[in-house]
């Protein structure tokens, strides 16, 4: 462990630097990186590249050159900073996506004013995840600023498009090198985890669409066509009487939090077929009907069977149900992944919450995947978790909020974890 002092250093550095992070934050919050379809992100990759800079980083842009969802119009423009120490290893990788959901209806200020009032900071992407960004950069900051010499080095890295799957973020620094087992000893993504719990994996993705196709014919007259929306209808009522309580009955041993995701889940993510409801009236049966389904599946469940599932329910609807035809087409799959017992990076953050809150820290897996899957999977990293600031529940709601303490305490946290997993002896 550091020498004390030196920590204290630090930790006055963290104090001193409140009003600046806040600052940063918010006007990151300013910053409408709206996902999709990926509005702002060279403004807001430049915007942290700048500070990244100015806190001693070398910085690059990596652009997911190649990706479909990397356009003209929404170039998908990453960032990386590294800051070498006395020795390139150990490298210590801390990440955070910046695009943000839309901000939907319901917000009493505005999404994307970065207003800080009461001890929070608001808006769109707050916990989910710029304020993460800010515990990083200040992190690593805080120990440049206490005059402690890093034995080994960190990387910063800003990215897009976690959202909607990571792509061309993370996953695009794996496949480029930029993370990987031949240089990354530690991955932690600052992801919001309620200042006191360290997530050390997910539950597995199955996002489908289902398509059901009828038969044209005049809305005056529906019984000479078949209704796909009619069809639609009887696949829903299906998952609801039949598959949910089935779900609701599996849970995993594995401790997701919160404990309503410890069980199987389904979402109807979204449904679309016939007449536009805004556009101009026509008289016609529906002869197509699509919707998109968010299943979370357990470890225990495995792929295979989660779709085999999924198949047996529509074949299902269409042995008892006359003309129903449909179309199943996978969207995106994510097996669950779990960080290695005794990991190095889990150990270090359990020392270091204790030390920051004065509790120990909870295990817990995340209800949903983070960019954990591309650090596992591509990267060839296992040492990864996620820890940051901000209350997990409040992530894609309508007032999204940080408290500002839980940023100062996240961030001295993982100062304390940057010093010990670069071997760093502080004097």
């Amino acid at each position: 462990m550091s020498n004390p002092h030196a920590i204290d250093r630090v930790f006055a550095a963290i104090d001193a630097a409140e009003d600046e992070m806040v600052s940063f934050t918010s006007e990151m919050i300013r910053i409408p990186t709206v996902n999709p379809p990926g509005d702002a992100y060279v403004e807001c990759a430049e915007f942290i590249g700048r500070r990244l800079v100015e806190c001693d980083f070398a910085v690059d842009y990596p652009v997911a050159e190649g990706r479909p969802e990397h356009t003209p119009q929404h170039p998908r423009m990453n960032v990386v900073g590294l800051r070498r120490g006395r020795s390139d290893r150990p490298l210590v990788h801390l990440n955070g996506h910046f695009d943000v959901v839309p901000a939907g209806n319901g917000w009493t200020v505005d999404p994307f004013g970065g207003e800080v009032k009461n001890g929070r900071i608001y808006g769109r992407g707050t916990c989910d995840m710029k304020a993460g960004i800010t515990a990083a950069i200040y992190a690593a900051e805080a120990i440049r600023r206490a005059g402690v010499p890093l034995h080994g080095s960190v990387e910063i890295s800003g990215t897009v498009d976690e959202e909607s799957g990571g792509f061309a973020g993370m996953a695009y620094l794996a496949q480029q090198g930029r993370v990987s087992a031949d240089r990354t000893d530690a991955v932690i993504i600052t992801e919001p985890t309620n200042t006191d719990r360290i997530y050390i994996g997910h539950r597995g993705v199955y996002w489908f669409e289902v398509i059901t196709r009828g038969r044209i014919a005049h809305g005056s007259m529906p019984f000479l066509g078949a209704n796909a929306i009619e069809h639609m209808g009887v696949i829903l009522d299906r998952i609801r009487r039949v598959l949910m309580p089935v779900l609701q009955s599996r849970t995993t041993a594995v401790p997701v939090k919160p404990d309503g995701a410890r069980h199987a889940t389904l979402n109807i993510n979204g449904i679309a077929g016939g007449q536009p409801v805004d556009g101009i009236q026509t008289p016609c049966v529906a002869d197509i009907c699509r919707a998109i389904f968010d299943r979370r599946f357990l470890a225990e469940e495995g792929f295979d069977a989660t779709r085999a599932e999924i198949v047996d329910l529509l074949e299902t609807a269409a042995r008892e149900t006359p003309e129903l035809l449909f179309e199943l087409r996978d969207l995106m799959i994510v097996h669950p992944v779990k960080t290695p017992d005794g990991a190095s990076v889990v150990a270090s953050l359990e020392r270091s919450v204790q030390q920051v809150l004065g509790r120990p820290v909870l295990l817990a897996a995340s209800p949903g995947t983070y960019d954990h899957k591309h650090v596992d999977r591509i990267a060839g990293v296992p040492n990864c978790v996620a820890y940051g600031p901000g209350i997990l529940d409040l992530a894609h709601q309508p007032d999204e909020y940080c408290d500002i303490a839980d940023l100062m305490h996240s961030t001295k946290v993982l100062a304390l974890s940057l010093l010990e997993l670069t071997g760093t002896t502080a004097v």
